[in-house]
């Protein structure tokens, strides 16, 4: 006996999301909103989607307080810090951002910020001992040698824990 399904996959649209889409999901949650039942709002709102792709949609993209655009130079070494000591704990990392999201993060980092570091001929656990010309692509140097995991916010959370116990990990080799 298995789970019975979340929507009814004949019906359901796939595929990117449309303005028009958007604008329905925004407007019905900044109504009611979610109400903790994921699977019954698309059809509330008048949408042919999956409850899960609603609150994916809503959780990553469309929430008010979600960051979009660059990274800065800070949240390139933040994220390089962070997954040096405690790899790729990507809601760790992003509780130490705010507005950015784990799934932004880590498509951040396997699209541009670890190819950043490969280029340079860097491996993520040689990023401390580096010091040289990365510090002019993300000045990374500098607050590597100089961070403690209690420079983080909330140092009481988990990520400052897992700072000051993890070992430095190597990836990317």
């Amino acid at each position: 006996m298995g789970r019975a399904p979340c929507c009814d996959k004949a019906n359901v649209k796939k595929g990117p999301w449309s303005p028009e889409e958007d604008a329905k999901l925004k407007e019905y949650i900044e109504k009611y909103g979610t109400g903790g039942n994921w699977i019954a709002l698309p059809q509330k709102a008048g949408l042919r989607r999956c409850g899960k792709s609603c609150r994916l949609r809503w959780l990553n993209y469309l929430r008010p307080n979600i960051k979009h655009g660059e990274f800065s130079d800070e949240e390139d070494r933040i994220i390089c810090n962070l997954f040096t000591n405690i790899g790729s704990r990507w809601s760790i990392i992003a509780a130490q951002l705010p507005g950015r999201t784990d799934n932004d993060i880590k498509n951040y980092w396997n699209t541009k910020l670890k190819k950043k570091l490969m280029g340079l001929n860097m491996l993520p656990s040689q990023i401390k001992s580096h010091s040289g010309t990365f510090s002019s692509l993300l000045h990374l140097q500098a607050s590597l040698s100089s961070s403690s995991p209690s420079s983080y916010r909330g140092s009481n959370n988990s990520t400052a824990y897992y700072a000051q116990t993890s070992a430095p990990r190597e990836v990317c080799g």
